[in-house]
């Protein structure tokens, strides 16, 4: 697998890739991560407890075959929006089963197969040719939707069996992340809303980095309101299923979310969640609190933008059945299969090759 990771790249590439390792290694296979993690010493220990070796990562197209054939790899994976994509093209030219996990836009990869999980990917995007769908025009072939999300063990074992009913509470338990890194700063923009919408709360803030603690910390509480900043856990999936209502950012995180039956208020941090965002607010998956730009901007728009989202989120906080109905639209749309239904294609597209070969 070759994905990257860090303080500025976030961790959504590199989670998911695990979450494929993980299936990967209980069918039998031996997985190799290339790529760079930087400064995240709970992800490599992740790593390490699967016993999954981190390796440099190549990146030019002529360095993927050659770590390819060195390495004499079977399947390639490739989850970056950084590497040349040429890359794929030149890998499948060698023989090697290249899987291309993409969101939205394949980059102008030539891959044997795609993978964009997010929820709604395999409808018609705006003028695609009626009745042909998503994934026209790709050389390879397209999973796409939330049915083939890649989710962690941890995710998975605490996925409860039925959607988790909400009930009347004075102080909400409240847990709100950005991803392993939070590598926009969202987590002090979104603690203030929260705080403003003058509801009692017991908030826990996952926090990334030593500066975005600061600034949670800096933030002042109201009445019947806690604040507590947490670094980064492996504990996370426990988090969510204790918490009453869960604030998030659009990004990979939702399909744990969705799967766990968490009620979740999302912030579209970054251009590439957009469409995804959209979708998950449209079909009620999650209660939707706009994008992070407009949530810091300045003058009367930003503070339209942030009274708009602690309206949302009181709303929430005061009222158990929205928090059930969004709850029990998102356990149902994800249902924990996704990583396996990924790799029985790659495992039939293998075994197809070395037959026909």
């Amino acid at each position: 697998m070759r994905c990257d990771a860090g303080p500025r790249r976030g961790v959504g590439h590199l989670v998911r890739c695990l979450a494929l390792a993980e299936e990967f290694l209980a069918r039998g296979a031996d997985v190799t991560v290339f790529g760079t993690v930087e400064r995240l010493d709970w992800a490599t220990a992740e790593l390490a407890a699967r016993g999954i070796p981190l390796l440099p990562g190549p990146d030019s197209a002529a360095e993927l075959v050659e770590t390819a054939r060195r390495h004499h790899l079977d399947v390639l994976v490739l989850d970056s929006y950084e590497l040349d994509p040429a890359g794929a093209g030149a890998l499948r030219a060698a023989g090697v089963y290249t899987l291309a996990i993409i969101d939205g836009d394949s980059r102008g990869q030539v891959a044997d197969l795609y993978l964009d999980q997010n929820f709604g990917a395999e409808l018609p995007g705006p003028g695609a040719v009626p009745g042909l769908g998503a994934g026209v025009g790709l050389p390879g072939r397209l999973l796409a939707g939330s049915g083939y999300a890649l989710l962690r063990d941890t995710v998975i074992s605490a996925r409860p069996p039925v959607a988790p009913p909400a009930t009347a509470v004075g102080r909400p338990r409240v847990l709100a992340f950005f991803g392993g890194t939070d590598a926009v700063g969202a987590a002090p923009v979104l603690t203030r809303v929260l705080v403003a919408t003058g509801h009692p709360m017991d908030l826990t803030v996952i926090v990334g980095r030593p500066e975005i603690e600061a600034e949670v910390e800096d933030v002042t509480p109201g009445r019947g309101q806690i604040i507590r900043p947490v670094p980064p856990t492996t504990s996370l999936p426990a988090l969510i299923t204790e918490a009453d209502l869960v604030v998030s950012a659009a990004g990979t995180s939702t399909w744990e979310l969705c799967c766990l039956g968490a009620p979740t208020a999302l912030v579209c941090v970054v251009d590439n969640q957009r469409e995804s965002y959209t979708r998950v607010v449209r079909h009620g998956l999650a209660a939707g609190l706009g994008e992070l730009p407009e949530l810091t901007a300045g003058g009367v728009a930003g503070r339209a933008a942030r009274a708009t989202a602690a309206r949302t989120l009181h709303g929430l906080l005061s009222s158990p059945q929205r928090r059930t109905t969004l709850a029990a639209r998102a356990w149902s749309t994800v249902d924990g299969q996704g990583r396996a239904r990924v790799v029985d294609a790659v495992f039939d597209a293998v075994r197809a090759a070395a037959v026909t070969g």
